[in-house]
This record gives structure tokens, sequence and C-alpha cells, in this order.
């Protein structure tokens, strides 16, 4: 092999890395949000260590709807992200009494047995929830620090980034 066909072959193995490393800086920074699960705040949903996809792009067509997990800043520290299921929707208001989720003075208990971690207790609200805000909180009731205990206990809008659609590691499946 020639000096030239050398030269050749590294300047196209630069190209590679430089196409690999630009199509992963667009996909993590406009279409996915890569996120990994430090703490069991949404088991049995999400485990510890789990590697998780958001997709950047939905909230640009469809508002956040109740029950799915978003990714977002978290608003006491947004350096962080964190994953939590919403709850309450804009112009909501959020009490959960003996660990029962209850909206807008409905006397019935939110459903959230497909999807709930353990037997949830606790007296927390009312939330009232903002326009443009939602009330977030883990599946793991008992074991998440979620918008129940936060200084701010809303999450914008403008501050998710996706909302979670698949866990690539360790067990590949979509998020329910």
């Amino acid at each position: 092999m020639t000096d030239k066909e050398k030269r050749r072959d590294l300047i196209e193995w630069i190209m590679v890395f430089v196409i690999a490393i630009g199509a992963a800086v667009i996909l993590n920074g406009f279409i996915v949000v890569n996120a990994r699960i430090p703490s069991a705040s949404m088991e049995n949903t999400i485990m510890i260590g789990d590697r998780v996809f958001g997709n950047r792009l939905i909230y640009n067509k469809e508002d956040p709807m109740r029950g799915d997990i978003v990714i977002f800043k978290f608003p006491d520290d947004e350096s962080q992200l964190f994953i939590k299921r919403i709850i309450g929707l804009p112009g909501d208001t959020v009490v959960i009494k003996d660990g029962k989720v209850y909206l807008n003075d409905d006397e019935t208990a939110l459903d959230e047995s497909s999807y709930i971690n353990g037997e949830p207790y606790g007296d927390f609200g009312p939330f009232e929830v903002p326009e443009n805000a939602y009330f977030v909180m883990g599946d793991n009731r008992n074991n998440s620090y979620d918008a129940r205990y936060w200084n701010n206990t809303f999450v914008y809008r403008d501050k998710i980034l996706g909302k979670a659609f698949v866990r690539y590691f360790p067990n590949p499946s979509f998020i329910k």
C-alpha cells in the first residue's frame, strides 16, 4: 500500500467517525433524549440502571397527557434530568388521601393499579396545577422524590424534554 493509499484510507476513517459523531449529536439534541435511571422511583415500570430513550418531537404535535412518562429538567435544579409520570394536567386540583390520588374534587380515586408499585400511603395537597404546568409522581410512590416534596412543585411544559418510549438497556422493551 502506497503512502497516498494510506492517507486516503485514514481520511475515509476520519470521515466515518465525523459523520457518526454528527449523527449522534443531531439525534440526541433534536430527536431523542437519552436517560439513565439512577433511583427506584419508577419501579416496577422502569428499574434502577435502565437506559431509556424519550421522543423529543412528540409534544410538538400533541399535549402531554395524564399517564405519560416524561423526561424533564428537575424544577429545583435544571442541571438534573428526572423521569416521572404525569398525574395532574394544567387546571387540575390534585389531592392525595391515604396514598390515593383524587382529581378536581372527584370522590373516586384515580385508577393507577396498572403501574403503582406497592400500596401507597400519605396525605398531600391540594395542589392546583397552573397553566402550562404538570404535576408528576413516581410509580414507586413510597420511594419517590417527586412533586409532592419539591420546592418548585410543578414541571412546566417548556422543561419537558420528551416522552419516554423505549428501554434499550438492559432488557429492550417499549415503556407503557
